[in-house]
């Protein structure tokens, strides 16, 4: 069955599954409603009471749904699938089933925009001098400050490539520092971190992970983590799952924005990076690694904790 129904869910959230399943004509397969019934634990007869409710007051409930589905949508600027929908739904305490989000977003035609697979690699496949890989694919951490990736790409302009470094937190998904130039020479991902630096963003000891760029490996971009009590790891070469989630947010960034503009200046990328890191990215974008919280509500959940204590 397409969708996914969760344990305990409610009975309305069931029957709005086995609707949405009915009616869903990407389905593999079609299955009798007697047998979905059974299957999600609700009866025949409950199920075709629910769905033959006086017209009316199905129709309103959906069509003030649709209203907030459409702003939860186009608030995402056309980024939010189904499940993101229906976690900005509830945080604005509206109750509705994931199946009947899903059902309506396809009956409205909204489809959330995909991603191109098309980043060219910026890493050397040269051996690097031996740098060992303290994170090993694990992204988390307990507190912000102590685990940071990073790493750089490229957004087309009509004058030419600018190249976008950042700095990432594996504990609040957070962009805490970054750094945009025509080129993609040391001194650019020094100042990414250097911005993370100021930010307040990097304990004494924290780890800052990449991949193994030719910068990133250099001597001198390692004296330069060592001056700042910064340890140094790397990922294997040409390995990118070794730095996922720096991969990670690059594909968001180029799927919600850089493949869905044209910039004619690097001055005007620049200004709408930043506007989508800051305004979007850190501050309202509900992050499923995150239980659909924004890395700014981790960031301040954490600060809450720290003060506690």
């Amino acid at each position: 069955m397409c969708g996914v129904l969760r344990e305990g869910s409610p009975v309305s959230d069931r029957y709005e599954f086995i609707e949405s399943v009915r009616f869903d004509d990407t389905a593999e397969y079609a299955f009798p409603v007697t047998f979905m019934c059974d299957r999600v634990g609700v009866s025949k007869s409950g199920y075709y009471e629910w769905r033959n409710r006086p017209k009316s007051a199905t129709a309103e409930r959906r069509d003030r749904l649709m209203l907030l589905i459409r702003k939860a949508f186009d608030d995402s600027d056309g980024t939010y699938g189904h499940r993101r929908v229906h976690a900005q739904l509830q945080r604005w305490d509206v109750q509705a089933g994931p199946e009947l989000v899903r059902l309506l977003m396809r009956q409205m035609g909204l489809e959330p925009c995909q991603p191109r697979p098309d980043r060219a690699s910026l890493t050397e496949q040269e051996e690097a001098a031996p740098i060992p890989d303290l994170v090993r694919r694990d992204f988390t951490a307990p507190e912000p400050g102590m685990k940071l990736v990073g790493d750089i790409t490229y957004v087309p302009t009509w004058e030419g490539w600018l190249y976008l470094a950042t700095v990432i937190d594996c504990c609040t998904k957070e962009v805490v520092g970054y750094a945009m130039g025509d080129n993609y020479r040391t001194p650019l991902i020094k100042r990414a971190v250097e911005h993370a630096e100021r930010a307040g963003r990097i304990q004494q000891g924290a780890i800052f992970h990449s991949d193994r760029g030719s910068n990133y490996t250099s001597a001198q971009f390692g004296e330069f983590l060592k001056g700042k009590g910064i340890r140094r790891s790397v990922g294997r070469t040409g390995i990118c799952f070794d730095n996922a989630l720096a991969e990670s947010f690059f594909g968001v960034l180029k799927n919600e924005r850089v493949n869905r503009v044209v910039y004619p200046t690097r001055g005007r990328a620049r200004r709408d990076i930043i506007r989508y890191i800051e305004f979007w990215y850190n501050r309202k974008r509900l992050h499923s690694a995150l239980g659909c919280n924004t890395p700014a509500e981790m960031y301040a959940a954490h600060q809450e904790m720290r003060l506690a204590a």
